[in-house]
């Protein structure tokens, strides 16, 4: 049996250390409140965390690809300010697949710029964040939405039906999640992902067309953002034009608890869900031990610094730089 020496022990905490932090996590609140494990609460939260895992899901694409989406909160309140509108003027059938195409020709718009004009994402995504804002408030006209005959439509199937006993939401997230999972692991468009975002000059000399790649990872993020918003729409049949603000961060934090690395080239889709109900479970712990929802931002930034620390340690194997 292999000793067990300083150097490896640091390296496995840098690897495992969020899933030994979430563990502990979970004794901890399940000593606090008997509540925590019951089978509904688990339930709720897989639920509650369905939206934010779906918009997840396309982050994940863009992340493993090099670059960053900051953009995706506000377009989730823009996807669905705008199906709630047009639900009444065009019906659920025309009105969901309007939406859709609205939504992705704003990724389209990101993709274009990171991809073919060589703009930094960062840059790019964070004046979009505040464009995408703009532009769904005018559209609304500074007005919040909700649908007119809200017990009469079967749009609320999406967001508060159940199918076999379990959430609709739940189904969607999970199936999404096993679609993307294969297409980013078992396609040669998943391993163009990996190469561009692992190294891109190398991916380019090899003959992928690292622009038409980066493009299509926000196509990907705008749909799976869409998807959000759709369920989002469909939960409450009405939304403030501002529903979405701020989960950028918390998508951000769900990717990178994942294990994705913010220098792209690794990261899958089934850690991201990890990832989503680590940070689900751990919000909805500090509800439950009695801490009030604002804390859940401190945690979260506390959390987000960890995760990134804990993926640079993986990398150069220490805890700790070397350097000084």
């Amino acid at each position: 049996m292999p000793a067990i020496t300083k150097a490896s022990l640091g390296r496995f905490i840098a690897r495992q250390g969020i899933l030994i932090a979430f563990v502990l996590f979970m004794v901890g609140f399940t000593l606090a409140n008997e509540r925590f494990l019951a089978p509904e609460n688990i339930m709720g939260v897989v639920r509650s965390s369905a939206i934010l895992g779906v918009m997840a899901l396309g982050v994940t694409f863009v992340v493993i690809s090099g670059n960053l989406d900051l953009s995706v909160g506000s377009m989730m309140s823009f996807s669905t300010i705008v199906v709630l509108d047009l639900h009444d003027k065009l019906g659920p059938g025309l009105a969901i697949p309007a939406m859709f195409a609205m939504t992705l020709c704003l990724g389209a718009l990101i993709g274009f710029l990171v991809g073919y004009l060589k703009l930094n994402s960062l840059i790019v995504t964070l004046g979009m964040l505040s464009a995408i804002h703009g532009l769904t408030l005018t559209y609304s006209g500074g007005k919040n939405m909700d649908i007119a005959d809200k017990e009469g439509t079967w749009f609320s199937i999406f967001g508060q039906g159940e199918a076999l006993g379990i959430p609709v939401p739940i189904l969607i997230f999970l199936g999404l999640a096993a679609f993307l999972g294969i297409v980013l692991a078992k396609t040669p468009f998943g391993r163009k992902i990996y190469a561009v975002g692992g190294n891109g000059v190398a991916a380019t000399f090899s003959g992928i067309r690292r622009a038409r790649v980066v493009f299509s990872c926000y196509l990907v993020s705008s749909f799976c953002v869409a998807t959000a918003g759709l369920l989002q729409a469909s939960r409450s049949l009405g939304s403030q034009n501002t529903v979405g603000q701020g989960l950028e961060l918390e998508v951000l934090a769900a990717v990178i608890l994942g294990g994705a690395s913010l220098l792209g080239g690794s990261g899958t889709v089934f850690k991201t869900v990890i990832g989503v109900l680590i940070l689900g479970f751990i919000q909805n712990g500090l509800l439950l031990v009695g801490l009030q929802f604002y804390a859940q931002y401190v945690v979260t930034w506390v959390i987000i610094i960890l995760a990134v620390w804990l993926d640079i340690a993986a990398k150069r194997g220490k805890l700790l730089s070397p350097i000084a």
